[in-house]
């Protein structure tokens, strides 16, 4: 069910639904109808965003607090000229724009703009919780959220963080002392310094959706890809917009893995930068391994099917579940959402962290991960193709290898991660407005 969609007033007066309990018993004291409203209305306002590690999980979240309620009214506010403002209503979404901008991570005299627009960000998210009288405020991280929590903080609203990563993002570290309730992503990062005054702490992994880990494997996926149901499939994933490193990477390992055509496929999403020239090295290292027996695929491109080496190469998968559901190996980036998702899956993965991300949160990650026994970490600028090829060989063909980092993932990933938190976040609130009905009676 979409939520209702809801618009902004020219006077800048926000339109908004009053809902009620309808198993409340009747009454004809107003007092008490005021009463009863308050406890029963539940108005969330969400905030993050600048990157889909952010947006995602706030709508993971989002959506599902309306499984769970359909009665919750629900508004996300960030930036106005950011991801977000286009994610958010696409998913049905109420969006209220706000002014934000990151901060330099040097002083320069980029900060003056920067803290004007931080500061008027903040001024109209005030104005936002003054007329949204919201229960409680969620931030999942990024700029974005720092000005509209911090509203939330001066307006005496409860303020939850959820936290992706194993380093804590900056936004998240400055406001965790002052959260009612942080919901983290992974064990370690509960001893991370930000969060030693936090009053409650809850380890629920990161939101995902619920298509993620419910798509079955069969055999009609494999038939639409062009590949073979009973070879083991190699997932190359360097995020929605690829990943050059990984790209390369890959295709120098092709003539490596070519005698073991019969035995390994690979499905490679390249971004759309790269898709071409990845395409063109695939079909040129893999030419001599091709067969006659083609069938289409769902891009009407033909790919070999007998005894040639299997391969889909696509810039983008819009189900990417599918894909999930018939990887039986990862090679891919090392982001929150991404963990999130492979080990909700039970997927074995070969990370190779993005190095330059801020906080060095990928490598943390990764290596998070791969303590376990679910992961390798190749360090991008360290590893040679030979030790690529090593372990992809070992984990797609040795069958104990396999099983036993299959076994690891599973024990890691935490695929009901949005309905813990929204069931946490409605359970407080049910708390929160009992308390206040008593108090006001």
């Amino acid at each position: 069910m979409k939520p209702q969609m809801h618009s902004i007033e020219p006077q800048g007066k926000l339109k908004n639904s009053k809902r009620y309990d309808r198993n409340l018993s009747k009454t004809d004291d107003p007092s008490l109808l005021t009463l009863q409203q308050r406890a029963t209305d539940k108005k969330i306002v969400i905030a993050g965003g600048g990157t889909g590690g952010h947006i995602y999980p706030a709508i993971g979240i989002a959506q599902a607090l309306q499984r769970l309620d359909t009665t919750v009214d629900i508004a996300f506010i960030g930036g106005s000229d950011k991801l977000e403002s286009t994610l958010v209503p696409e998913h049905g979404f109420r969006f209220l724009p706000i002014s934000v901008a990151g901060f330099p991570r040097r002083l320069t005299l980029q900060w003056l703009p920067t803290i004007w627009k931080a500061f008027h960000g903040l001024i109209q998210s005030l104005r936002y919780m003054k007329e949204l009288k919201p229960d409680v405020v969620i931030g999942t991280g990024g700029y974005v959220s720092g000005p509209v929590l911090l509203a939330g903080l001066l307006c005496k609203i409860p303020i939850a963080i959820q936290e992706q990563n194993a380093s804590v993002g900056l936004t998240n570290a400055i406001l965790a002392r002052w959260a009612d309730v942080a919901y983290l992503a992974m064990e370690s990062v509960r001893e991370n310094n930000s969060f030693r005054r936090t009053t409650n702490i809850e380890i629920t992994g990161n939101p995902i959706r619920p298509a993620i880990t419910t798509f079955p494997r069969c055999e009609e996926t494999y038939r639409r890809f062009g590949l073979h149901p009973e070879r083991k499939t190699i997932f190359v994933m360097g995020g929605s917009q690829g990943a050059h490193a990984i790209n390369e990477a890959i295709v120098a390992a092709l003539p490596h893995l070519v005698e073991y055509a019969d035995q390994l496929q690979i499905v490679h999403q390249t971004g759309a930068m790269e898709v071409e020239k990845v395409q063109t090295a695939y079909d040129r290292i893999l030419a001599s391994h091709r067969t006659l027996n083609s069938i289409p695929t769902q891009d009407n491109k033909a790919r070999v099917e007998g005894s040639g080496f299997l391969y889909c190469v696509k810039p983008f998968f819009d189900t990417v579940e599918e894909i999930y559901s018939i990887a039986d190996v990862m090679v891919c980036r090392a982001g929150g959402m991404t963990i999130a998702e492979v080990t909700a899956c039970g997927i074995p993965a070969i990370f190779i962290p993005l190095p330059s991300q801020t906080g060095n949160n990928q490598v943390l990650n990764a290596h998070t991960v791969a303590e376990e026994g679910a992961a390798v970490v190749l360090e991008q600028d360290d590893f040679t193709v030979e030790v690529l090829v090593k372990n992809l060989t070992n984990m797609t063909m040795d069958g104990n290898t396999h099983e036993q980092m299959v076994t690891a993932s599973r024990a890691l990933g935490k695929p009901h991660a949005s309905d813990d938190i929204a069931e946490s976040i409605l359970s407080r609130m049910v708390i929160s407005n009992q308390l206040s009905v008593k108090r006001e009676l």
